[in-house]
């Protein structure tokens, strides 16, 4: 018998959604014992967000801070597991607070040392630099990456903002103003995805990982946007400045938080579509760097 450990954390019930699906296989298998772990805070964050609300968690999302979460029960806590497949969202281009402090909690280090893991991803679009700092807290508790699943919204950038807003504010998932796309991971690539616990299920019983994430690959689990990696290094530096800003600005926290908001909306509307064009300029000399990064990127 194979025991496998589920976790995730989900505000909208997408991520478990995602899990669930590709868990599927799994779930079906007779020799295979599959345990999903829900992660719950202490001081749940709210669904739909007021945006000061979702603005105000961007200091302690992007420098990982954590905060206390409930304790999974003493069943999980007992368990040696063959495979854990942890899902997790990407807050401000970082793991979201909650799969933070799943990671650096103490029963994580009981959880994970020495034991395989697949991540699997669902966001919005940028998730290259939220899965490197995934990487190192998964090594800091001595656990195996061995595989990683990104879904993410495949519309345009500059489209998935507005729809993502608009469904994180009302926490409705349908067509804004019944003209755009529905945002998030489209339905199809979600049932889909059962497809890639078919692949892990055969890794899992084989008892090797070696070339797990090849094949993942290969069905389409990972896909790079270069242009989208260019943007993620750049804003990782910009907010690595007003995180650290504003988490030492106690009393003005607030009006610090309003200025953040406002270079995010140049950010997006102004300053993305400049790095764009001098992206696609630039392409051809920088093609050797940017195959070598694709090929990082899709790995583990």
């Amino acid at each position: 018998m194979k025991n496998v450990l589920v976790v995730y954390y989900t505000q909208s019930g997408q991520l478990e959604e995602i899990a669930r699906n590709i868990a599927k296989p799994l779930l079906e298998d007779a020799e295979t014992s599959v345990t999903f772990f829900n992660i719950e805070m202490v001081k749940p964050f709210p669904f739909p967000w007021k945006p000061a609300q979702f603005f105000d968690v961007f200091p302690e999302s992007f420098l990982q801070i954590p905060t206390e979460i409930h304790t999974p029960s003493q069943d999980i806590l007992s368990q040696k597991y063959d495979l854990i497949i942890l899902a997790y969202q990407v807050w401000y281009l970082s793991p979201s607070i909650p799969i933070t402090s799943f990671l650096k909690s103490e029963f994580a280090k009981q959880l994970l040392d020495d034991t395989p893991v697949v991540t699997v991803i669902g966001c919005r679009n940028m998730w290259a630099l939220a899965q490197e700092k995934v990487k190192t807290l998964l090594k800091n508790v001595n656990a195996k990456l061995v595989g990683n699943i990104a879904l993410v919204d495949r519309h345009i950038n500059h489209i998935s903002v507005i729809t993502i807003v608009e469904w994180m504010f009302t926490g409705k998932k349908e067509k804004y103003l019944g003209l755009f796309p529905k945002p998030g991971v489209s339905d199809k690539e979600i049932s889909g995805s059962t497809k890639f616990g078919t692949i892990i299920l055969k890794y899992l019983k084989s008892d090797s990982y070696i070339n797990l994430q090849e094949e993942l690959v290969a069905n389409d689990a990972v896909e790079i946007r270069p242009f989208l990696i260019e943007m993620d290094k750049k804003a990782n530096k910009m907010f690595k400045i007003w995180a650290n800003t504003i988490i030492k600005k106690t009393n003005s926290r607030p009006v610090w938080l309003k200025g953040f908001y406002i270079y995010l909306l140049v950010a997006i509307w102004i300053m993305s579509p400049i790095v764009y064009i001098l992206h696609l300029f630039t392409f051809p000399l920088k093609y050797p760097k940017i195959k070598k990064e694709k090929k990082y990127y899709k790995g583990v």
